[in-house]
């Protein structure tokens, strides 16, 4: 596998990660919104990740174990909302009923944990594969 390769796929998993950072602080961010343009709370988000293969020289040999991730679609969250019990909300339906987002702030926070940990697994492997690429060049001197 060539060195730009590994540095693709780095990148790619880092664009990946800050993506799902991006989802996450959308949800976190709207929260407490009970309107929205379409109509109805906020619903939460999630970002849809796949697999992709990788061109390379070692095709033959790697083909099915080389792999990048490919970021697909947004997707809403089709649950239902939390019904919170507020009848001075402009919201409010006639038994002064609000629903909130579906949106629950332990989950986003594991999920940014978890996006903000692969994130940091990304930048080790893009400098690990940096050193060694500058240690294949003092070698070669």
């Amino acid at each position: 596998m060539d060195l730009s390769t590994t540095f693709k796929i780095c990148a790619d998993g880092m664009s990946a990660q800050r993506a799902r950072l991006d989802v996450v602080a959308s949800n976190l961010a709207n929260i407490d919104t009970t309107r929205t343009p379409e109509g109805g709370p906020y619903r939460r988000r999630s970002l849809v990740l796949s697999s992709e293969k990788v061109a390379s020289p070692f095709a033959g040999a790697m083909e099915e174990a080389l792999k990048t991730v490919k970021k697909e679609t947004v997707v809403e969250d089709a649950g239902g909302g939390r019904q919170v019990y507020d009848p001075s909300h402009p919201d409010a339906d006639a038994r002064g009923m609000v629903t909130l987002p579906n949106v629950n702030v332990v989950t986003e926070m594991a999920d940014m944990i978890s996006a903000s940990r692969s994130f940091e697994a990304c930048v080790s492997a893009f400098d690990a594969t940096k050193s060694m690429t500058l240690k294949a060049l003092d070698i070669g001197k």
